[in-house]
């Protein structure tokens, strides 16, 4: 029998948005934990077919296998339209995305299960974006996302208004992958749409959150007033935040305050991040999106602005105190990494 908890995997999600059959067989058979003679009974193929599949010595193109294949899987029907791979045709949101989301708030049934699969696989997604890159997951993200806007229509109330939070952070996850290929325009519409939602929610943690992403946007860019400006309406935003949402709204505005030369400020605010932080340790008890910020990670993000404001001692001092406890991440661990190492040169 499948196992349908296999494919909240992300490697193997990767491996189905690619088209990499030998890596599907692969990647499935390890989420399943499951031998080649097991996996072989799944999709009816015998283990030495599997074998040969998985070493590249044979290729999956007759289209009533790769339908065997599904079927016995079991890919979840969010997998099963995905396009050929190649590059995005458009990395902006669709026009039809708007108008979707504009149905919401309708009375209707809705099949809650599937937005909790899909919320989890995001998860998952976010977990393992450092390492694997945003571009090979953004077909499967992006197919999520038209999963849960069609789920919309059916929804009221509460029900609609966390629908509308997941597509949000859908749609920041696309805009951080975009900013990252280096495709500013997208990633701002992206920025925008989910913008947009998490307002139609009411949710006053996503809507500082995606202000402060606008501010880091606007930063990198070169823009540190208004950076400045954009991070502190993240901290301003309509109602009481949590205190991780607060903590990196304050985080936003430091970084922004060093770049403006406003040291003191900046020192204040970054000690007033780090403190909120501090107020929620636990992963649970911070939005999802905030998974990360950990108490480790809350130090860094102290660090990082002494490093900002040009303060190399307190940098260094920091840095070298809480890399050694930053378990995984290894983009973040290179950019901190970096970070020390030149704050050390300039101490």
């Amino acid at each position: 029998m499948a196992d349908a908890g296999s494919w909240t995997d992300v490697r193997l999600r990767a491996a189905w948005a690619s088209r990499d059959w030998a890596a599907i067989f692969r990647e499935y058979r390890r989420a399943a934990r499951m031998s080649q003679l097991e996996f072989g009974s799944l999709i009816g193929m015998p283990q030495s077919h599997v074998s040969l599949i998985e070493s590249g010595k044979r290729k999956v193109t007759s289209a009533d296998l790769i339908a065997r294949i599904t079927e016995g899987l079991e890919v979840p029907n969010e997998l099963t339209g995905l396009p050929e791979p190649h590059a995005p045709k458009s990395w902006s949101p669709d026009p039809e995305l708007s108008d979707r989301i504009a149905h919401a708030h309708t009375k209707g049934r809705i099949d809650v299960r599937s937005a909790d699969w899909i919320s989890r696989v995001l998860a998952e997604h976010r977990r393992a974006e450092d390492a694997i890159g945003g571009r090979d997951l953004w077909p499967v993200v992006r197919s999520q996302l038209d999963a849960v806007t069609r789920l919309l229509p059916g929804s009221s109330g509460a029900v609609a208004d966390r629908l509308l939070i997941l597509a949000a952070e859908h749609g920041h996850w696309l805009s951080w992958v975009a900013a990252e290929e280096g495709k500013r325009g997208p990633a701002r519409a992206w920025l925008d749409v989910a913008h947009g939602w998490a307002m139609d929610a009411g949710s006053v943690d996503m809507v500082s959150w995606l202000t402060r992403v606008r501010s880091y946007y606007t930063l990198n860019n070169g823009d540190p007033v208004r950076a400045l400006r954009t991070a502190e309406a993240a901290q301003r935003a309509p109602g009481d935040l949590s205190p991780a949402a607060a903590s990196i709204a304050a985080h936003a505005a430091a970084m922004a305050a060093a770049a403006v030369g406003e040291r003191d400020r900046s020192r204040q605010l970054a000690e007033s991040s780090y403190e909120l932080a501090l107020r929620v340790p636990n992963e649970e008890e911070r939005p999802g999106w905030l998974y990360w910020l950990d108490p480790v990670r809350a130090k860094l993000n102290l660090g990082d602005a002494a490093y900002t404001a040009r303060d190399w001692t307190t940098a260094v001092d920091i840095l070298q105190q809480a890399l050694p406890e930053l378990d995984g991440y290894p983009r973040d661990q290179a950019f901190y990494s970096a970070r020390l190492e030149d704050a050390r040169r300039r101490a």
